[in-house]
């Protein structure tokens, strides 16, 4: 029997690996050796299964993040994980599913993630408070803009347009992006504290 979470799940790996727009039902169907009639059984149309996929995915992420932050010894190594995960996430998923989904589906992503808590932006401000905390960030430093700029950053090491892959590397893209904002919001510990570490954000692909 074809399950409501076996539909989402293997929907959700197709989307990943070939893109929303290319993976029709017809070829989840195939994909799942069913019909079309069961997943309309669970799902009006593509837009509410994508919706489910997203759901999913989201609170993986969520997760795995939470288990991440709480393994770690401090926020720097904590980001420093975290930020392998991200860059990890970029090659191997296709670029598509998040393109498709902003072009095809408008507002559905962020929907998703708003539905998730806001949780990298959550995730975020717990770090950099526990970083003021440990004598590692500036205590007076404004949390809510730092964790928006960060997000942004992120963001930015994804863009393939303004910096082509062939030519900015993701280690490139890290330490020419991401290491100088952050060395800039460490006290005199964080920074040595953030040399030390320095490794954790060298990309292993």
């Amino acid at each position: 029997m074809i399950t409501r979470e076996r539909i989402i799940e293997t929907a959700t790996q197709q989307f990943i690996k070939h893109g929303v727009k290319t993976v029709t039902l017809d070829r989840l169907v195939r994909e799942l050796h069913t019909s079309k009639r069961t997943i309309y059984t669970h799902f009006k149309d593509k837009t509410d299964l994508l919706k489910a996929c997203l759901a999913v995915y989201h609170a993986h992420i969520k997760q795995e993040n939470e288990e991440t932050i709480a393994s770690a010894e401090n926020a720097i190594e904590a980001m420093g994980h975290l930020h392998q995960k991200i860059v990890g996430r970029t090659y191997h998923v296709n670029p598509n599913f998040f393109s498709d989904i902003i072009h095809y589906y408008p507002g559905l992503l962020h929907e998703s993630y708003r539905n998730t808590g806001n949780f990298a932006h959550q995730q975020l401000v717990q770090l950099a408070k526990w970083g003021i905390n440990d004598g590692i960030f500036q205590e007076d430093m404004d949390v809510e803009v730092v964790v928006k700029t960060v997000l942004s950053l992120l963001k930015l090491l994804k863009d393939n347009d303004m910096f082509p892959a062939v030519e900015f590397s993701k280690e490139r893209l890290t330490f020419g992006i991401l290491i100088p904002y952050m060395r800039g919001l460490c006290t005199p510990k964080g920074i040595e504290l953030l040399e030390m570490e320095e490794e954790l954000f060298r990309i292993s692909v």
